[in-house]
């Protein structure tokens, strides 16, 4: 199917409504989560305020995760009026060219946003900005490969994100290696979570020829992939903080990791039933992992 034809060419102006529906608030609390992690992961700095944490938070959640969706529903437009013709593109509440404008202009208040917080925030956030073209755009279309297209996803909805929330702290000044090292693992943790969250759409993906790991490989090889992207950079994490000698901090991310190995077992008993179920409990425990790792990072019980 040609990706580029137009569903509609209405003219017309579109509903805040509608343009609100584009930038899909629920898909803005990762990102939130993770900048709040890398905010903490910085430890007490020049930049810790709440002015700060307000700024990040606006940044990673509504602006770049915002333009990312916005990105992803005018490039999807053509799937979508198969099958969820009710979206504001298919439907006609946001006509013509109008989400191709609103992502153009929305990517662009993002990135000047962040260069307002610092060097090493503008480069992060350019960096995401990038991927969230790459990932839903012809030519590229990461989303196409879900080895790929969970890789982008990974890093800018958690590594990025954590990035940029210790930048802030520290003046818009490039983190620690312990830092970044740290915010590189969780998003390669969250190649796993993508997975799973792809389980709901096998079918869609199949027929559309795009190459989501539960696609390629079956749900129950998918499964265990997940798993695996998750498991072992949190067992990585627990050595480093070892090693850092923060030994409370990695028996917290020890803790939910055995609470995760418990759920992943009953998870792959079914994974074709119980994806959902462990994508409100294991990832709740995963993103629990995350902050004890950025509370000891910062050294805020020491």
């Amino acid at each position: 199917m040609d990706q580029s034809a137009p569903v509609n060419v209405a003219v017309g102006r579109a509903s805040p409504g509608a343009l609100l529906e584009l930038l899909k608030p629920i898909t803005w609390f990762p990102p939130m989560w993770a900048f709040l992690c890398g905010w903490v992961s910085a430890g007490p700095g020049t930049g810790l305020s709440g002015w700060s944490l307000l700024a990040g938070i606006v940044l990673t959640g509504p602006l770049v995760c915002g333009a990312s969706q916005i990105v992803n529903d005018w490039y999807d437009r053509d799937v979508d009026a198969l099958n969820e013709p009710q979206r504001p593109i298919p439907s006609g509440r946001a006509p013509g060219k109008t989400a191709l404008w609103f992502a153009i202009i929305w990517t662009a208040t993002a990135q000047i946003w962040a260069l307002m917080l610092g060097p090493w925030v503008a480069a992060a956030t350019f960096v995401g900005l990038l991927l969230a073209w790459a990932y839903s755009a012809p030519p590229i279309r990461l989303k196409l490969n879900g080895w790929w297209g969970n890789s982008a996803v990974g890093l800018s909805y958690e590594g990025l994100a954590w990035v940029t929330g210790a930048a802030i702290v520290l003046g818009g000044d490039l983190p620690s290696g312990p830092i970044l090292i740290i915010a590189l693992l969780y998003s390669i943790g969250a190649h796993g979570i993508m997975t799973l969250n792809d389980f709901k759409s096998v079918e869609g993906d199949l027929k559309m020829g795009i190459r989501s790991l539960p696609a390629q490989l079956g749900r129950e090889r998918a499964a265990w992939v997940a798993c695996l992207f998750m498991l072992v950079p949190q067992l990585l994490v627990i050595g480093l903080l070892l090693h850092w000698q923060l030994s409370l901090f990695a028996a917290a991310v020890g803790a939910v990791v055995v609470a995760q190995l418990l759920a992943m077992k009953r998870l792959l008993s079914d994974p074709r039933r119980l994806a959902p179920w462990y994508n409100a409990t294991g990832v709740s425990l995963y993103v629990l992992g995350m902050m004890s790792a950025a509370i000891g990072l910062g050294g805020w019980l020491t």
